[in-house]
């Protein structure tokens, strides 16, 4: 059988690499470009060569020369040539190599390469310099090492080669797996879900924010807890005592990482008791909107999908809008009116990923219950990524959790339609029942945007026409504020009014009315 040959996809066309060399110069203007948008760019992907030798297995085996292989991912790194800026840059960012696997067929391929070009902009977003993409057609993770002790060892040459200091792995590894998989390459190795709480971690700005993050920080810590040598020998018999102590060190004692793991588990419980204090704060501003009978229409979708760029454009909110991943983290409500004069709110929520951390949804379900009281949901989509169905589904797959999803209204808002592939936006537009195409950019859209909120907010349910004294002038305001107002006259002992307004103000007008 002759040897597997790793190959290596080259990032320019005109250049090429070695198996494990660094990368050649590059065209200086192409390295001007923006980073993330070099980094998601659409590239070609490349078969590993090598002899194609068939397992004596069933159909589920997979070539053993493919499965073995590691796949260059092109189009990923984003090495600098001008000197000043490499040197500024390697006093600042980690330099990272991504890894991957797929079990097999162009499907799956093509969902692994999206998926590891979404974990290259999570990793710059983060603050590294990615340096390469590597992909593996493997059946299943390997459970030792995730590449298995072979392709781990090529690893450890490609990483030593190319000058990286961190291997960022597209999955959740287990803790045992990702110490075996540092052992081999030498370097730090970092899982999808630390980089997505490391990011989350960077751009918490309120209290309530930092406190979610922090405790799903922990939660994810606490069973990879490791020992570092003699530091963790605190424990021990007979004349050797606790860490070379000796005599008088004999007793039952704990080992130092028992106590790191209480101090953990007490620091958890009080950022859950601080994060159910703030809740009270929450529920009285839901409960005076609920009383006030303002719907609230509630911005889900992938992160950098364009939530607050369309919050932007539908009230002028000013929001934070940066063509980065989770650039927002701290949830955002405004007020709006709809052309007849119905008050309502939008809320921004956080932006979700695909493979989210369970520990994030939980830290953050009192934020995510805004959108389970929403009165409409408006999906924002980016319609531009190569992906937009798989984004959905990730979408949805959170958003299942919210008690109370199944009843709100849905609107899949596909935004950047001004950059997008009109093919595959009429391809979406088939799938979903309700759909909306926009651009926040330009403002393609925003106007029927607007138009389609206001006809699928709830409409107040009582009919009126009656008689205000002027002594309340009070109901007359909540009426314009709340109501759907029809008419109004001035006549000599009061208001006249003619609308529709919900029960609760209906049943306090006719108390009054004249």
């Amino acid at each position: 059988m002759e040897r597997t040959v790793l190959t290596h996809i080259p990032t320019d066309p005109e250049q090429t690499t070695a198996a494990t060399g660094p990368s050649a110069s590059r065209d200086a203007q192409s390295i001007a470009n923006d980073v993330v948008a070099r980094v998601l760019a659409r590239a070609g992907t490349a078969r590993a060569e090598g002899t194609t030798v068939h397992a004596a297995h069933d159909g589920d085996q997979l070539d053993l020369a493919e499965r073995a292989a590691l796949r260059r991912v092109a189009g990923l790194s984003t090495e600098l040539d001008d000197v000043t800026e490499v040197e500024y840059r390697q006093l600042r960012l980690e330099k990272v190599v991504l890894v991957g696997l797929f079990p097999g067929g162009e499907a799956a391929a093509r969902e692994a390469d999206v998926s590891l070009r979404e974990l290259a902009a999570l990793a710059e977003t983060a603050g590294s310099q990615v340096l390469d993409g590597l992909l593996q057609k493997r059946a299943k993770p390997d459970p030792g090492t995730f590449l298995g002790s072979g392709k781990a060892a090529e690893l450890a040459e490609i990483v030593a080669a190319s000058g990286a200091d961190t291997v960022v792995v597209d999955t959740e590894l287990a803790p045992s797996q990702r110490r075996a998989l540092e052992d081999i390459v030498k370097v730090k190795v970092v899982d999808r879900t630390a980089l997505i709480l490391d990011i989350f971690a960077q751009h918490a700005k309120s209290r309530e924010g930092k406190a979610q993050v922090e405790l799903a920080q922990l939660e994810y810590l606490l069973p990879r807890l490791r020992g570092w040598g003699e530091s963790m020998s605190r424990q021990a018999g007979g004349q050797v005592g606790g860490a070379g102590a000796g005599m008088g060190s004999r007793g039952p004692g704990e080992t130092k990482i028992e106590l790191d793991r209480r101090r953990i588990r007490n620091r958890m419980a009080k950022l859950r008791r601080e994060i159910a204090a703030m809740a009270p704060a929450r529920e009285t501003k839901r409960h005076d909107r609920k009383r006030h009978a303002i719907p609230n229409v509630a911005i889900a979708g992938y992160t950098n999908a364009g939530k607050s760029s369309l919050l932007n454009a539908l009230t002028g909110a000013g929001v934070l809008v940066e063509n980065a991943l989770f650039a927002t983290l701290d949830p955002t409500v405004r007020r709006s009116r709809t052309e007849d004069g119905r008050v309502f709110t939008y809320a921004d929520t956080v932006g979700f990923v695909r493979h989210l951390p369970h520990q994030l949804v939980e830290a953050f379900r009192s934020t995510l219950e805004e959108v389970g009281d929403a009165a409409l949901l408006l999906h924002v989509v980016d319609a531009s990524h190569p992906d937009p169905e798989g984004q959905i589904d990730a979408v949805r797959e959170v958003l299942a959790e919210i008690p109370g999803m199944d009843d709100v209204p849905e609107v899949v808002v596909l935004n950047k339609a001004d950059v997008a592939d009109p093919t595959v936006v009429g391809r979406i537009q088939r799938r979903e029942r309700r759909t909306a195409v926009v651009s926040a950019h330009s403002g393609e859209g925003i106007a029927e945007l607007r138009a389609l909120i206001a006809d699928t907010l709830p409409r107040p349910a009582v009919e009126i026409d009656l008689v205000v004294p002027y002594s309340r002038g009070d109901l007359v305001h909540r009426v314009h504020e709340n109501g759907e107002l029809a008419g109004e006259e001035h006549l000599a002992d009061g208001t006249r009014l003619r609308g529709r307004v919900d029960a609760a103000l209906a049943a306090e007008l006719e108390g009054v009315a004249l």
